[in-house]
C-alpha cells in the first residue's frame, strides 16, 4: 500500500507539531505549510492525496485554498476542514465551497483519525494493492520479490526490491529518506541516510533508472527521492 500524503494548512505551530504527530503515526506522510501561498505552491509542486485546510490563515484564507484546488486540481482530492468550535458558518461556507468533511477545533485525537480513515476509504486511497504491478518494461512480482525488464529478469536483494516496488508503486511521489528507512528497515530516520542513497544508487544502476531510458530517480535536497516516466525522445 502506498502511503497517502497529507498537505496540512495550519500555522499555529503547537496545533501544526499535534497534528503531524498523530497522523504521522497513524502512517500518513503529512507535509505543513504555514500559509495559503505555500500550501497552493507544495500542491502544485508534488500534489497531495490528501488536504486538511485551517480556515485563517497567513497570506489567504484556506477558504480561498479550498476555492483555488476545486478550480486548479482536476483530481477530486478529499478535502478536511479545521473549524472553530461552534462557527456554524465556517461549516456551512466550507461543504458548499466542496470541502468534503468538517473537524473542530481543538481536534480529538480518536475523532481526528476516524474522520480522516473514513475520507480515505470513501474516495478510494486505502484500497488493497496488487502483488504485482506493470509498469513501462517493467513486471514486479511482490510475492517472488522479483523484477524483469522487457522480460529479463533482474537479480535484486529483497531490500532492493523492496525499495524499487517503493518507487515504483509511489510514481512522481516524493518519498522521504525517513519514511523509506522505516518501511523498508524498519529503523528511525536517526540513523545514516546513506543506507538509503546507497540501496538508490544501486537501484538506480541495476534498473537502468536513467533519462536516456524514460526514466528520473531524483534526488529531493535534503528530504528524500523522486521516480519520475517521461518520454526520452
Amino acid at each position: 500500500m502506498s502511503q497517502i500524503s497529507i498537505g496540512l494548512l495550519e500555522d499555529d505551530p503547537d496545533q501544526a507539531a499535534i497534528l503531524q504527530l498523530w497522523l504521522s503515526a497513524a502512517g500518513y506522510d503529512v507535509t505543513i505549510c504555514a500559509s495559503g501561498p505555500d500550501f497552493i505552491r507544495a500542491a502544485q509542486s508534488r500534489g497531495f492525496d490528501l488536504m486538511m485546510l485551517d480556515w485563517l490563515v497567513p497570506g489567504m484564507s484556506g477558504f480561498e485554498v479550498l476555492e483555488w484546488v476545486r478550480r486548479n486540481v482536476l483530481e477530486p482530492v478529499p478535502v478536511v476542514f479545521l473549524t472553530t468550535q461552534g462557527e456554524e458558518e465556517q461549516i456551512v461556507a466550507a461543504l458548499e465551497a466542496g470541502a468534503d468533511d468538517f473537524v473542530t477545533k481543538p481536534a480529538k485525537h480518536h475523532e481526528l483519525l476516524a474522520r480522516i480513515g473514513a475520507l480515505a476509504r470513501r474516495s478510494g486511497l486505502t484500497q488493497a494493492q496488487a502483488d504485482t504491478l506493470e509498469i513501462g518494461e517493467f513486471a514486479l512480482d511482490r510475492k517472488l520479490g522479483r523484477v524483469s525488464r522487457n522480460g529479463e529478469i533482474i537479480g535484486l536483494t529483497a531490500k532492493e526490491f523492496a525499495l524499487g516496488w517503493f518507487l515504483f508503486t509511489n510514481l512522481s511521489k516524493i518519498l522521504s529518506r525517513e519514511y523509506l528507512l522505516q518501511q523498508i528497515w524498519n529503523i528511525s530516520s536517526a540513523i545514516n541516510t546513506r543506507t538509503v542513497d546507497t540501496h538508490i544508487s544501486r537501484v538506480r544502476v541495476k534498473l537502468g533508472l536513467r533519462p536516456e531510458n524514460g526514466w528520473k530517480l531524483s534526488s529531493v535536497y535534503h528530504y528524500g527521492y523522486r521516480l519520475e516516466k517521461f518520454d526520452s525522445k
